[in-house]
């Protein structure tokens, strides 16, 4: 069902429901950015649709709705424990198509890696209701094409704005009797084309990559901040943090918060040994896993080509560029160069 409403009408919807969902959508922050004088686009909380910022990619991604940068797992005492409430509404999360399909490949690291899903992402999961907002123009740094994620169906509702005017392509029975209005003949705009385009190579020796020249470069130009892991949709790693009490140190909380492989010690092994200790290594480790371990195991590759660790990067890395020459290797080798 697709219907058009006006944007005050979108308004007093959103009002209407405020009690059963809660409306989280990309917002601009003024004055929060890299710079003093920038701007940070991030997930927060709307009750407007004016709030939400459709002309910009945002800096981080919907995945903290479900994975929170810091969660706290239980609160323990000497006797007992318990597991901290959440929020009962539902969540109602404005993303585009690439974050849509990187969160499915958090499902699958999740949900789908063993017996039992993971209890805190799974409960935070069960409540999402995904609003896609389409793309007209290809941002800066995206390659979403060359990974086939610039498109999805995978929506409850798709939302386009246009001269004060909401047009909503309404897929969920669940938000039919919720939103009505004149019916409208218009598609989710999705992009056909980025001006960076990556190419994958059909078959590589994963040995021989790890030992290739090219890392090394990343070894002086990665400082190691971890902000490309912090932007990314898809990355999903994390460490445990207990938070002991001065008062009773039988008593503190156990925290899940967000690890990134980039930074040194991330690969620390107990009796001291590390895996991976030049910044190369550590490039290498994230590129790999995001053009082949990942796929190898679920299917599509990890990364959705949305470009965000390229924009924020401060030593202007980019891992279109390095995927790139990770193909370009497999192919002077297979010439036999």
């Amino acid at each position: 069902m697709k219907i058009k409403i006006t944007v005050q009408k979108f308004d007093e919807i959103l009002n209407e429901i405020k009690g059963e969902y809660k409306v989280i959508a990309p917002v601009s922050i003024p004055y929060a950015g890299q710079y003093s004088d920038t701007d940070v686009i991030r997930y927060e909380e709307v009750k407007s649709i004016n709030e939400i910022e459709f002309d910009r990619k945002s800096h981080f991604t919907a995945k903290e709705v479900v994975m929170p940068v810091t969660e706290t797992l239980f609160y323990y005492t000497e006797d007992e424990y318990k597991i901290p409430t959440i929020d009962k509404r539902k969540m109602l999360v404005f993303m585009r198509s690439c974050d849509v399909h990187g969160l499915h490949r958090i499902d699958n690291v999740y949900l789908k890696n063993g017996k039992e899903p993971d209890y805190y992402y799974k409960r935070l999961r069960d409540k999402v209701k995904i609003v896609v907002i389409g793309c007209a123009e290809s941002f800066r740094n995206c390659f979403c094409v060359s990974f086939g994620t610039n498109k999805t169906d995978d929506y409850s509702l798709g939302i386009k704005v246009d001269k004060g005017d909401v047009y909503v392509d309404v897929k969920d029975e669940e938000f039919k009797d919720i939103f009505i209005g004149e019916e409208a003949d218009f598609n989710i705009e999705f992009v056909s084309s980025n001006d960076v385009t990556v190419t994958l190579p059909e078959k590589l020796n994963p040995l021989e990559v790890a030992e290739a020249e090219l890392w090394r470069e990343y070894d002086y130009r990665c400082i190691a901040c971890g902000r490309c892991n912090l932007s990314c949709p898809t990355c999903s790693c994390y460490t445990m943090q207990d938070i002991v009490s001065q008062d009773n140190l039988r008593c503190g909380e156990r925290r899940r918060v967000g690890a990134s492989c980039q930074i040194p010690g991330f690969s620390l092994m107990a009796g001291g040994h590390d895996v991976r200790v030049r910044n190369g290594d550590r490039m290498r480790y994230k590129t790999m896993h995001k053009m082949y371990d990942y796929g190898e195991r679920f299917g599509p590759q990890m990364c959705v080509g949305c470009g965000r660790c390229d924009d924020v990067c401060p030593q202007y890395i980019s891992i279109s560029t390095a995927m790139n020459k990770v193909t370009q290797f497999v192919k002077s080798k297979q010439r036999g160069e």
